[in-house]
């Protein structure tokens, strides 16, 4: 069915019916914008909290996690 063939659109609930993506995908892309935002907050949040020895701890788990991650990267595409 081409866009010639589909009747007019005259609300937003008639989109569905059609299969128009575009409608729902942005409301999912926002959800998870503000979902991702409130999570990321709040692990902010927790982390402020932390004594500093834990802190530190972390750093150095995610700086190993992320050059781990960064060498198999490497690897895979032989650079």
């Amino acid at each position: 069915m081409t866009d010639s063939d589909r009747p007019p659109i005259h609300n937003a609930a008639d989109a569905d019916d059609y299969g128009d993506p575009t409608n729902s995908d942005a409301a999912r892309a926002l959800l998870v914008g503000v979902l991702g935002g409130l999570a990321s907050a709040a692990g902010y949040l927790i982390y402020r909290r932390l004594p500093d020895e834990h802190r530190e701890r972390l750093r150095n788990q995610v700086r190993s996690l992320v050059e781990s991650r960064i060498n198999e990267i490497r690897s895979n595409l032989k650079v």
